[in-house]
């Protein structure tokens, strides 16, 4: 029987029985749980003409089908086409970037929709999903995308999915108690997917910390049809995240606002990454990993604050800042994380996600304690952050101290998350690659 090519001494890759056992096993745990507790909601069930007349609607365009599918379908592209593409730039782990966020996405959103249902749209012992259930599962599966980023070419397709169904229940409960215990604020994000993901994906990078990694280190590296791989990868991201950042916000003012601080800060953040990926090479030249990557963090720092009266200007300065922040953190601070702290990040999503999630989340709590009815009007002010009902009596200062424990409670589930998780995939069973086999296809790819 032939085994695979290139295993180190310790090390068994060969996935013939445990790969389609897992996926096998967990796709019919799927089956059955969607078949127990899943069924369609009212928007999407047959009884869709009785309920439009409950509501007093006159046509089927009313459907919230119409108002969110564009916004799905351009949220879906990002997460499998978006990310995917993304990471292509190894030389020589191209199928596994494209490949494997491929299988741990398409596993996240069925899991995620379970999870998330449980928490948000479980009603008389039944999940009732629609459209925006699936736009939120593409969300959570964003944040699994993340952390892939930090572990890309080091970790076995079975270490992928065990990763993938733990943060996505982790995911869920951090959710959970942001958005409907803190009542937070986070249309796009920010804490929620980049916060929570970089850093849960970080510290499983590194409690795998892989002390020979540099027996790999030609393979880390790009080459020049690789790189424009990637970059189609960045474009479709880029262009796609003001519909990220606006997917499941209230229609009318709030959702086209979320749209438009989007775009301002994605053209601010181009700019401010072409300037200084220039000003910090000594010949001046452009470093392509830059922009791939930094020209993208404008997106993630205004994500809790996309539906806030940001402004226009507000919004290009976030961009500015962070172009500057990612381009110095690619160039500076990843060799430290590796040196220093042995935090292997191979896409450096630390600079991506990680710093650019957190400023997110400080912008959209100076923003929320900085809200007045002079900028909002007293009807748009109660709208934007929902001061309704047991919450109609906090004050914009108050809403900020929440919207900052936000950031503090998805770090703290990040990093406890992400230790437990690692502590699992070190385990000897999962047939990862030697080190001197990683960013390598034709480890677990025919070739």
């Amino acid at each position: 029987m032939e085994r695979p090519r290139h295993q180190g001494m310790a090390k068994n890759t060969y996935m013939r029985w445990r790969l389609p056992l897992i996926c096998l096993l967990w796709e019919v745990a799927m089956i059955i749980l969607f078949g127990v507790f899943v069924r369609f909601g009212p928007e999407a069930d047959a009884h869709w003409e009785e309920e439009k007349h409950k509501m007093n609607l006159t046509s089927d365009i009313e459907n919230d089908f119409y108002f969110r599918y564009p916004s799905f379908q351009d949220v879906h592209v990002m997460i499998f086409v978006g990310f995917g593409f993304l990471m292509t730039f190894l030389k020589r782990y191209g199928f596994g970037a494209v490949g494997f966020n491929f299988l741990l996405a398409a596993f996240g959103i069925q899991w995620a929709l379970l999870m998330q249902g449980w928490f948000h749209s479980f009603q008389n012992g039944k999940i009732l999903i629609g459209v925006e259930n699936l736009i939120n599962a593409d969300f959570c599966v964003g944040s699994v995308c993340v952390a892939f980023g930090a572990i890309l070419g080091k970790t076995s397709p079975i270490q992928l999915l065990v990763m993938t169904l733990f943060q996505v229940t982790l995911f869920a409960v951090n959710e959970y108690i942001l958005l409907n215990l803190l009542h937070v604020k986070d249309a796009g994000g920010s804490m929620t997917i980049h916060t929570f993901g970089a850093y849960f994906g970080l510290t499983v990078t590194r409690v795998l910390y892989r002390p020979n990694l540099e027996q790999s280190k030609d393979k880390q590296g790009s080459v020049y049809h690789s790189d424009l791989f990637a970059m189609i990868g960045t474009l479709y991201l880029w262009m796609y995240w003001p519909s990220f950042n606006s997917a499941i916000s209230e229609h009318g003012d709030a959702q086209h606002r979320a749209a438009i601080n989007t775009y301002c800060s994605l053209a601010a953040c181009v700019l401010t990454t072409m300037a200084f990926s220039s000003m910090l090479q000594k010949k001046g030249k452009l470093d392509m990993v830059h922009i791939q990557n930094a020209t993208l963090a404008g997106g993630v720092a205004v994500g809790t604050s996309a539906e806030m009266m940001l402004t226009p200007y507000g919004s290009l300065i976030v961009g500015f800042i962070c172009g500057i922040v990612s381009t110095v953190g690619y160039v500076y601070l990843t060799p430290v994380l590796e040196s220093r702290l042995h935090i292997q990040d191979t896409c450096g999503i630390h600079n991506l996600h990680g710093m650019p999630g957190l400023i997110g989340g400080i912008v959209g709590a100076i923003t929320a304690a900085a809200a007045t009815e002079d900028v909002y009007g007293k009807e748009g002010f109660i709208k934007a952050f929902d001061f309704t009902g047991s919450y109609k009596t906090r004050t914009p200062s108050v809403q900020g101290g929440f919207q900052a424990a936000g950031i503090v409670v998805s770090l703290l589930m990040a990093f406890a998350g992400g230790a437990l998780v690692g502590a699992i995939l070190k385990l000897p069973i999962w047939g990862d690659a030697a080190d001197e086999n990683c960013f390598e296809d034709d480890i677990y790819w025919e070739v």
